[in-house]
């Protein structure tokens, strides 16, 4: 059985005009890997590149050597996320815009509709301690909703953009943010038909409780996919009390209050749930995750993963979308080349290829 693997894609990696405002001239998401700082003994950090360095994505020889990497690994495209905040407002289009009107690199792509506010602490550590602000505010204004579908149409009609039963994929990141989303996914569907797809597949990410599933599947999406680290961190903490309790003393008393730790290998044990093997979820997978580059002492940090516990993790996933029609049998990899979050494929100096190696040794067999 071949799993279809759709790993998650950050275009952060090149400077631009908002970044070099808000942070300083040349911030890039490199710019948090490279300043992290170990928080315990025996904390991996910071996490150096390998084979493909500290990059720039404007430069299209990266992306062509990506796009092979992640095929010989089994991956099947990636979802690049999609930056739009209303009124036409987007942040690092151009690179997603090169590779689409360049035709390159020749691999199967998606898009991910990442609609939450830009703010202080989404991208800067050092930003953790102080009062959050605003810097990005992701709106919904009338008549938007047409506008965001024109811009993304090309992207649709392209060949190499992924489908389920034949309609193009899209995820939407925070479903239950998007006032009167039912509206806008029937909208874009009666659009689609209009332009002569087939209507388009959404994917709407639940990032909590078993119990949203439905009421995400119930707005008109056709499938959800999981982002169960709550979940897992909630089983391995004994329970939602003492969970929120740490939440609450972290964000409160950042720079006193015990780390967010949790071994990776209790967390991949529960991460998944009964859920995951319906036919309209589409689980996903996770190498790592420690988003201390970004969150300092405010992260959460999973600690020992290997490139071998990554690959139980794969086989448990396998094993929940096995019974699925092929077209369905999705894994979203949780993700490509987020760094400053711990979760990434792309080789580093400690474990090389080995995570690479993992995914092609279960997924190729």
């Amino acid at each position: 059985m071949r799993a279809r693997i759709i790993a998650m894609y950050l275009p952060q990696y090149h400077p631009f005009k908002e970044n070099d405002e808000w942070w300083g001239k040349g911030f890039t998401e490199w710019t948090n890997v490279g300043k992290a700082k170990p928080l315990f003994k025996g904390h991996y950090q910071p996490r150096v590149p390998a084979d493909l360095g500290y990059y720039d994505l404007r430069m299209p020889i990266v992306r062509e050597q990506q796009a092979e990497m992640a095929r010989n690994a089994g991956v099947e495209g990636f979802m690049y996320w999609h930056y739009w905040f209303g009124n036409g407002k987007t942040l690092m289009s151009n690179i997603f815009q090169e590779v689409l009107e360049s035709g390159r690199p020749n691999f199967p792509f998606c898009l991910g509709w990442a609609n939450h506010s830009w703010s202080r602490r989404t991208w800067n550590s050092d930003a953790a301690l102080r009062k959050d602000v605003d810097l990005m505010k992701q709106e919904y204004p009338k008549g938007d909703c047409e506008k965001h579908f024109d811009a993304v149409l090309p992207a649709f009609k392209d060949k190499r953009y992924i489908t389920v039963d034949g309609k193009p994929l899209f995820v939407i990141y925070a479903p239950f943010d998007i006032p009167d989303c039912a509206g806008y996914i029937a909208k874009w569907r009666e659009m689609a038909l209009e332009a002569g797809l087939k209507g388009i597949h959404f994917v709407g990410l639940v990032q909590g409780w078993e119990k949203d599933y439905h009421k995400v599947l119930d707005l008109g999406f056709d499938a959800i996919t999981t982002g169960n680290l709550w979940n897992a961190q909630t089983a391995v903490n004994h329970g939602y009390l003492w969970q929120m309790i740490k939440h609450k003393l972290r964000q409160k008393f950042p720079r006193i209050a015990p780390l967010d730790k949790y071994p990776y290998k209790k967390i991949i044990k529960n991460f998944f749930c009964e859920s995951d093997k319906q036919e309209t979820t589409y689980p996903q997978i996770i190498p790592n995750w420690d988003r201390s580059p970004r969150g300092g002492r405010r992260a959460v940090i999973y600690t020992g993963s290997t490139p071998k516990l990554f690959a139980q993790h794969i086989k448990q996933a396998i094993e929940l979308i096995k019974h699925k029609q092929p077209e369905h049998r999705i894994l979203f990899l949780r993700s490509w080349n987020e760094w400053a979050e711990g979760n990434y494929m792309e080789p580093d100096l400690r474990f090389g290829h080995g995570y690479l190696d993992a995914l092609k040794d279960v997924i190729c067999k």
